[in-house]
């Protein structure tokens, strides 16, 4: 995709890129589409390619003995697939598309001969595997910590961030295996924001209402590690 232009990419990560890194993986990015429910990743599986969520969601999903749950979520702001960056073939966990959009790809290969090529290439990759890793923790802290009503108001506002609208694809039984609850229990917990004027639910989806609100609600839950992110990669 030679005559993809800097200028013109929407991901985060690799419009911050220095020109020089970004010429360097820039001929061998392929925009290809982000379909709902597609796995880009498989778990334990060869990670053939990395993607750059233009836009739409991706999440990273953990099989447990009580289903799926989510314990990572990639927009515009990152890349799917960091375990190639760290040196690492396959992941424990898969990588879903969660919101469809539109994504660049590259080959496994490629980007690890632009890393050996540049250490502030890699440098911008690993400040962004840190503020991954702050997201994964404050999942874990949110779930262990926090009611079912913030833990949905951390993850709706979450999404929102990385969707940039407030109409939101969201399903309660799709809600159910990103928060690892029950149905019943998310759509009490949908209903109670939606009662309290946050949100406003309808088959297939969740409008954002009151941004303010749902943050008051998700408390300490929302907030670190977005604030993480953009203190790293202003580093760059």
């Amino acid at each position: 995709m030679s005559h993809l232009q800097q200028s013109s990419v929407r991901n985060r990560l690799l419009s911050a890129l220095p020109p020089d890194d970004f010429s360097l993986v820039q001929p061998h990015l392929e925009a290809v589409p982000l379909e709902l429910r597609h796995w880009l990743i498989e778990a334990k599986q060869a990670i053939r390619s990395v993607y750059f969520p233009e836009h739409g969601i991706v999440s990273v999903l953990a099989d447990t003995s009580a289903g799926r749950i989510e314990v990572g979520l990639i927009g515009p702001e990152g890349m799917a697939g960091l375990p190639v960056v760290l040196g690492i073939e396959q992941s424990p966990f898969g990588y879903m598309v969660q919101a469809s959009g539109e994504a660049l790809r590259i080959p496994t290969q490629a980007i690890r001969t632009a890393l050996r090529h540049s250490p502030s290439l890699q440098a911008a990759f690993l400040r962004y595997a840190h503020a991954l890793m702050v997201q994964t923790a404050q999942t874990a802290y949110a779930n262990a910590a926090f009611t079912i009503e913030a833990r949905l108001a951390r993850w709706i506002l979450m999404t929102d961030d990385r969707l940039a609208r407030d109409e939101l694809p969201l399903t309660h039984d799709f809600l159910s295996m990103m928060l690892g609850v029950r149905r019943p229990g998310v759509t009490i917990a949908v209903q109670t924001l939606e009662g309290n004027g946050l949100i406003r639910a309808k088959r297939g989806g969740i409008t954002v209402l009151d941004r303010t609100g749902l943050e008051e609600v998700a408390e300490s839950a929302y907030g670190v590690s977005e604030a993480e992110y953009a203190s790293v990669m202003a580093e760059a």
